[in-house]
This record gives C-alpha cells, structure tokens and sequence, in this order.
C-alpha cells in the first residue's frame, strides 16, 4: 500500500483523482476497514498534511467555521465552541473514549463506513460490497434500523453528524471528480446522506474530499443536552442517541422560543425529529417539559417501522428523547 501526503488542496484531489486513492484522515475507520477485509489495500492519499484542512475560524457575526481535519476532542474543549455551540461540544465529548476523540477528525467522523457486522465480514457479501442483498435484514439486525429508509438496515454510525444536523451546520466540499483542482461547493450536512443508495454511506465521490463544516451564528440562551443509550455488551457504538438544543428566552431562563431534536442510530441517516420540537416550544427550564411535549414523544411510535429484532428502540427512542429533552431543560424527576 502506498501512501501520499501532499501539503496541499490541489494535489490532494489531483492524486485521488488520478489514482483512485483513498484519503485519510484520523485513519480510525480506514484501518479498520483494512483490518476486516472491506477495503482492499491500495493507494492513500494522507490528507494531514494539508493545513488549510484544520482549525477553526471565527467570523464577524460569531459563526464559526470548522476545518474538517480538526479532531473530536477540539470539538468537544475547545472553550469558544463549547459557548458558542454547546450541544456540538456535549455531543463530541461523549463519543468513543478519550483516545479514539484524540485521533478521529470532523470529517472522517461524518464520512466513515457503518459499523454493520455483515459487512465487516469478508465471508458476506451486501449491497456495498457489490452484492444485491442486504443479509442483516433477514439476518442479524439486532443493532439496526427502527425507522426504514431504504435497502440497507444499518444505521449511519456519525454522531458528530446529529449534533451537526441539530446546529443546520452546511458542509464544503472541494472537488468535482473531474481532477479539475479544487473548486469549492456547499451543501447541507443532513445531504452529505441518501438512504437510497444502500451502497454507500455518503454521497460524496471518492475523488471529492470534506473540506469544513459551516455553523451558523450561536443562538443566546441554547441549553443543550446529549444522551445516549448503549448496551454493556456492544458499547462502543449507540443505539440511540439523542442531541437537543433549546433557544430561551431571557438568556436562558425564559420559556423555549424555538428547539431542534436530532436523533442518530436508528436510521440510514441523522434525523431531526420536528414534532417534538413544536411542542417544545413555550417549555419553562427547570418544569416538567407538558403534555404536548409527551404526546410528541408517544408519536415517535409512529414515525417507527421497526425490524423483528429492533423493536426494542421504539421505546428506547422515546425514553431517550425525553431524558435528552429533560436534562436540557433542567428538569429533575423525584
């Protein structure tokens, strides 16, 4: 396996372009896939190298502006960003373990593989590995989808992407495929994924590479929770997690003026979870979140379509929800 390691933009996309190398990043999920026999080796182009690929600038209106080399643990430490967007800050800090957060990147975060177990099996074949099938459905799909988008049952495995999708956050993308250099596009985080396509996780090309991620101005008084729900066993990966931001009035103390719920490992994509943010608003910190707020909640059940062995996250979801909302608004129950 040969690897690359431009010190810029340009040559990056020329070399993945003209070889069909893969970029990496952190490497976290590249050497896994690896290791499993999902990715055969071949040529890397090593994007730490690039500068203008790290860091995080700050414009005249407060927004920030986050390079997507820029590791999970800045996300989660460094002390702007977690006042300026504290779920963002809440959300990062609570993946993986301190080591993984040290290496692993924005962008690789929002662009790895999912963590399906039959594709990281080489004796399997499924839709991304250039199979017609998706063996988890019938199979083994005690982690996947409770609401079903698509093909493919495994959920996108990115929770930096909730927290992401819960700010509105717009991704850049540099690269057009055409080894052209490196003109720039945006487009929404939440359409960085299509759970139509059941061969791949992203829609990005192999020669485009993630170049920042965009957030918008910060919100005064967000209150901000994250929560997940894992098992003893299987806990490096959620089964639910939940991200919630809540805009107050009074500088954080008044009633909620506007919210967004964003939900992960239950579908192919990153949800936001509009009716409950609704209902939230005119919730008061510190009280029990109302009746709206709770039949809210009793409708996920129907946004759910759950897989014989995933029934067990409708009420997962809906419990996970309230907690996430609960603790963002400082609610205690005796």
């Amino acid at each position: 396996m040969t690897t690359t390691r431009p010190s810029d933009l340009d040559t990056a996309l020329a070399g993945l372009e003209a070889t069909g190398a893969r970029p990496r990043a952190g490497g976290t999920d590249l050497t896994a896939c690896l290791a499993h026999g999902v990715l055969a080796p071949g040529p890397v182009v090593d994007l730490t190298g690039v500068p203008t690929l790290r860091g995080i600038d700050w414009r005249k209106d407060g927004s920030a502006r986050v390079g997507a080399l820029t590791s999970v643990h800045e996300l989660s430490a460094d002390p702007r960003l977690r006042e300026a967007y504290p779920a963002l800050a809440r959300t990062a800090g609570a993946l993986a373990t301190p080591q993984i957060r040290g290496a692993a990147t924005l962008g690789g975060n929002l662009l790895q593989r999912n963590r399906c177990w039959y594709l990281r099996n080489p004796a399997f074949d499924c839709f991304q590995t250039g199979g017609d099938s998706c063996p988890a459905r019938e199979g083994d799909h005690l982690l996947g989808v409770v609401v079903d988008q698509g093909p493919c049952v495994a959920p996108h495995p990115s929770t930096v992407a909730v927290a992401l999708v819960a700010y509105d956050a717009v991704a850049e993308i540099a690269g057009d495929g055409t080894g052209d250099g490196a003109g720039t596009r945006e487009r929404p985080v939440a359409e960085l994924y299509d759970a139509t396509d059941p061969a791949r996780d992203h829609v990005l090309d192999p020669s485009q590479v993630l170049v920042a991620v965009s957030l918008p101005a910060p919100t005064p008084g967000e209150r901000a929770a994250y929560l997940r729900a894992t098992g003893r066993s299987r806990a490096e990966w959620p089964l639910v997690e939940a991200t919630v931001r809540l805009a107050c009035a009074d500088g954080g103390e008044g009633p909620v003026e506007s919210a967004a719920v964003a939900v992960g490992g239950v579908a192919r994509t990153p949800l936001r979870l509009p009716e409950v943010e609704n209902a939230l608003v005119g919730a008061l910190p510190g009280a029990e979140p109302g009746a709206a707020v709770d039949e809210a909640l009793e409708g996920l059940a129907d946004l759910c379509s759950p897989l014989p062995g995933t029934r067990y996250k409708v009420p997962l979801l809906r419990d996970t929800v309230r907690a996430g909302v609960e603790q963002a608004l400082g609610f205690a129950r005796a």
